[in-house]
């Protein structure tokens, strides 16, 4: 009898998450149908989810009509730098509060999560002034990149990771008499490699779909990124929705290439942050 029960339960389950897989995947297929067809088909109120006749004008006149390519250029320049910065400080914070101990360790640690329970949104104004009106930095590169330089949620997630590391190869390094920096390049790096992979897929990807902030700091054409181009990608007189799916596809593809490629460290992502400290 119980066997039964599990056996329905496990059917409903799978039920549902195929079901919820395709409500998901739908919006997704219909950009990628939207960027091969007539725009007026795109626009339709009744739209053809299997397209009588395939084009690919809508990509022609996207890249014809907008800086694409330096879109494109912006966000992997930006996401690169951000992803690097975070690597880089993030690990060097993770290694200190999981493996160094010095006094206010823990006070240090528990404000600084304590910055992650105040929204985004409350501190944008004072940092768009902060950018723009003191050091004068609006519309760069600078600007972009400077906050999330460091996010306080990838430190968490090295520290907890890097608290699971054994402690006893750091002790024998320093009877070697190598330097704290000596011992976190040679020794926590290396064995820290499936976290840091972790974090550098889910910054490189949060970098890539920003939005609001590039949006915020950027004024010229030049300075957007590919999500933000997109937004602009308006017309007073109409709207060419096959080329803005076309674009939107271009900016989700790399994404959709990176996670399957690298799917399983995302699932590692989810577990890093739960082992305990």
């Amino acid at each position: 009898m119980k066997s039964t029960q599990k056996r329905t339960l496990l059917v409903v389950a799978s039920i549902l998450l195929v079901a919820w897989a395709l409500v998901t995947i739908i919006p997704m297929y219909w950009m990628l149908v939207g960027s091969v067809q007539d725009t007026t088909m795109s626009a339709s109120f009744k739209p053809q989810m299997i397209p009588e006749q395939l084009s690919l004008s809508p990509y022609e006149r996207f890249f014809a009509k907008t800086d694409a390519w330096r879109w494109l250029y912006n966000s992997l320049l930006i996401s690169v730098i951000l992803t690097v910065t975070n690597v880089f400080f993030a690990s060097l914070a993770g290694y200190a509060f999981a493996k160094l101990k010095f006094p206010g360790s823990q006070a240090v640690f528990w404000v600084l999560l304590g910055t992650m329970m105040i929204p985004a949104q409350v501190t944008l104004i004072p940092l768009y002034i902060l950018m723009v009106n003191v050091f004068d930095l609006g519309d760069t590169y600078t600007a972009i990149i400077l906050p999330a330089a460091v996010s306080v949620g990838n430190i968490f997630l090295m520290k907890q990771f890097m608290s699971t590391l054994p402690t006893s190869l750091i002790h024998a390094a320093r009877i070697d008499a190598c330097s704290e920096f000596g011992i976190f390049w040679k020794v926590i790096l290396p064995m820290a490699k499936p976290g840091i992979a972790v974090l550098a897929i889910f910054t490189f990807v949060a970098s890539w779909n920003e939005f609001f902030w590039p949006f915020l700091i950027t004024n010229s054409n030049e300075m957007r990124t590919i999500q933000v181009g997109l937004a602009s990608f308006v017309f007073a007189e109409s709207t060419d929705f096959g080329a803005m799916m076309a674009g939107a596809t271009i900016g989700a593809l790399p994404m959709i290439i990176l996670f399957f490629s690298l799917q399983r460290y995302f699932l590692q992502g989810i577990t890093i942050g739960a082992v305990k400290g």
